[in-house]
């Protein structure tokens, strides 16, 4: 650093964010954005009835090893869905994803994650053989 800049960081004179402060009120980012509340019911107490949700044990196109597949999530945001695979994947203790809206732990793992929904408030539902 030159003597130059030095001497205006030491007066306080360069900085940078003086001129920001001039804007007034800025919009709301997405990072700053509140996330939504859990849904409640009017006690206060968690909703039980978030609705019906699909577990699926697959291995097509997957070269014969297994997933489970927690499917047909409604009204549920992508934060939410990635709380709970990080419990899913934690409780099963396996890895997994997130694709298209489905929830997939590798392994034959639904009655893991069969309680994970119902503690969460959803009605899991063994699907397809």
């Amino acid at each position: 650093m030159n003597s130059r800049n030095e001497n205006n960081a030491a007066n306080g004179t360069n900085n940078p964010f003086d001129a920001l402060s001039g804007l007034g009120d800025l919009p709301v980012g997405e990072q700053d954005a509140p996330l939504p509340p859990i849904k409640t019911t009017k006690r206060g107490q968690k909703n039980t009835d978030r609705g019906r949700v699909d577990i699926i044990r697959q291995t097509a196109h997957r070269g014969g090893k297994g997933v489970t597949v927690a499917k047909n999530f409604k009204g549920i945001s992508m934060v939410e869905k990635q709380e709970l695979m990080k419990k899913m994947q934690k409780a099963c203790g396996s890895g997994g994803t997130l694709k298209d809206g489905c929830i997939e732990i590798q392994g034959d793992k639904r009655e893991e994650m069969k309680r994970i929904l119902t503690e969460a408030g959803f009605k899991p539902v063994f699907a397809g053989g």
